[in-house]
């Protein structure tokens, strides 16, 4: 039973881990190829820093996901603080019913339901279509965002309670300041976290850009790759993947190595006291 739980594990983590060692490896490729290695090179890396349409849907994929996580952060962080004050337990419960429907709705969904409403709006307004492009992903995206982040956010304000709020009233505090001096550095944890999976979630999106986006020339990542399969994605998007991947990598390592510094810090007080 031990052996096979390690060739369980094995398989596991090569299904998940080896196409993308393949993909590190082959942007070290001399040639243009999938299936030959023919040499190391960084040939790839140096076209990828000299291709200025990758760098610009790269900044136009970055300043969308981090505009959009930062939106529904705020919207969905005072919408977790709604929901929880509610006092109807059956409205709470239609309102987070409500509330996970994107999450639970295909993408192709989604998608040709933005794209059908923004048309709509456009054509009440008398704009065209080709008005579709930053805005209108920005709205999709901060949509479907949303869930996340009071899925996140939610769970804490109900584990913290009221008793610290409502100390800080008593003690002179405005509802506001309670709010924001009190209530929000102790759910702080699980903001971050909904901010972290809102921007994962936009960096990651293709279903949605592609149908909101238009004829609009404002390109994402995504799109941009998608619009190579059409032909043949070129080497370059093997070496930005790469890079993508390793600075993940960089990012986990350091947050794992600060949470045990953390862990070890209160150990060494719990030991000390």
């Amino acid at each position: 039973m031990k052996h096979l739980s390690r060739i369980y594990l094995i398989l596991i983590f090569g299904i998940l881990y080896i196409p993308i060692l393949t993909l590190i490896l082959f942007s070290f490729n001399a040639e243009n190829s999938t299936a030959v290695f023919s040499g190391f090179s960084f040939r790839w890396y140096i076209e990828l820093f000299n291709s200025p349409d990758t760098f610009e849907a790269l900044r136009n994929t970055l300043i969308l996901a981090v505009l959009s996580a930062l939106i529904s952060t705020v919207i969905g962080t005072a919408a977790a603080e709604g929901i929880y004050r509610m006092r109807s337990k059956l409205m709470k419960s239609a309102i987070s019913s409500v509330t996970n429907i994107p999450m639970m709705n295909p993408d192709i969904v989604t998608g040709m339901s933005m794209m059908l409403f923004f048309v709509a709006v456009f054509g009440i307004l008398g704009l065209s279509g080709d008005s579709m492009g930053f805005v209108t992903m920005l709205i999709a995206h901060v949509t479907f965002c949303l869930p996340y982040v009071i899925l996140s956010v939610l769970p804490r304000i109900n584990e913290l309670g009221n008793s610290l709020s409502e100390a800080a009233l008593d003690l002179g505090c405005t509802p506001i300041q309670a709010f924001f001096k009190v209530k929000l550095p102790n759910i702080m944890p699980g903001v971050i976290s909904g901010m972290v999976m809102a921007f994962t979630m936009s960096l990651d999106d293709f279903v949605i850009s592609y149908f909101v986006v238009g004829s609009s020339s404002f390109q994402t990542l995504p799109l941009l790759i998608y619009s190579m399969t059409k032909k043949k994605v070129t080497p370059d998007m093997y070496a930005l993947s790469t890079l993508v991947v390793v600075t993940i990598f960089i990012l986990l390592v350091i947050s794992n190595l600060k949470s045990g510094k953390r862990v070890g810090d209160k150990r060494k007080g719990g030991v000390k006291k």
